[in-house]
């Protein structure tokens, strides 16, 4: 029997029941559909935020709604996102079979990525990180049961070294690549907006590196810039906001943003 990654921020991040997190995730994705408009260009990978749904889940939705026209051809995702939880030298793959949620078990992918010495397999760093299982009701209700995953749990790490991770795992139309991350953290609002719209324009020109004060992901995402740059991707700006705008004061704000990297054709 397989061992599977139980949810830890169900109930606290998102809703814990599954009628529940379904209508919730479905509503959220009608809303990123509508501000996608007709016929939105799929993107290779996507940043999105990973705060509970109630502060930037509609911000996600805005970078998943444009992935959905893809769904039929999407059978693995490659998730990247901080270890908030664990110090961790590198990027950490879980060895457990699946992870779950209210929705379901979604499958982990084995790649052989032994033979880099920035990749660890280790589970501490995924057991109570919520950085990626916050993103996986989205695949969920948007890919069904047809995929699986390749988690990245991203410590301390260099540019150029998740870049390689990110340039072994990039595969073709059936890949899709997850960059999970939220923007400044507890500054007053408008010095947040001022802050995040510095990081936001960095990430959509590719150019970094971006620094962890300015976004607590910015190790997965720099992965990204790098690769992107050398793929010469486009982007696309969905979205951006604060929890002031959404469901928090605006003393202490935090950021998110979601952003499409497109191939060219």
């Amino acid at each position: 029997m397989r061992r599977v990654r139980r949810p830890a921020v169900a109930g606290l991040f998102y809703p814990g029941g599954e009628s529940d997190l379904a209508g919730t995730v479905d509503g959220l994705l009608a809303e990123g559909r509508a501000a996608a408009g007709p016929d939105p260009s799929p993107p290779k990978a996507v940043i999105v935020p990973h705060a509970g749904y109630i502060y930037s889940g509609a911000t996600a939705a805005q970078a998943y709604a444009r992935v959905a026209p893809a769904a039929d051809r999407i059978k693995r995702v490659v998730m990247f996102g901080p270890s908030h939880r664990v110090a961790l030298n590198g990027l950490a793959v879980p060895s457990v079979g699946a992870f779950r949620t209210p929705l379901g078990d979604v499958s982990v992918a084995k790649l052989d990525l032994t033979d880099l010495p920035q990749v660890v397999v280790a589970d501490s760093p995924h057991a109570q990180e919520h950085s990626l299982e916050v993103q996986l009701p989205f695949l969920q209700r948007m890919l069904g049961d047809g995929f699986d995953i390749v988690p990245f749990s991203v410590g301390v790490a260099e540019p150029e070294e998740v870049a390689e991770v990110v340039d072994r795992c990039w595969g073709g139309p059936e890949t899709l690549l997850v960059f999970s991350t939220d923007l400044s953290h507890y500054y007053p609002y408008e010095t947040a907006q001022r802050l995040d719209a510095e990081t936001v324009q960095q990430m959509v020109a590719l150019t970094g590196p971006i620094d962890p004060d300015r976004a607590c992901g910015a190790r997965p995402v720099n992965g990204l810039l790098v690769s992107g740059t050398r793929r010469g991707l486009s982007t696309e700006l969905y979205g951006w906001c604060n929890s002031g705008d959404t469901a928090g004061d605006r003393e202490r704000v935090v950021g998110y943003a979601a952003i499409g990297a497109l191939e060219q054709d």
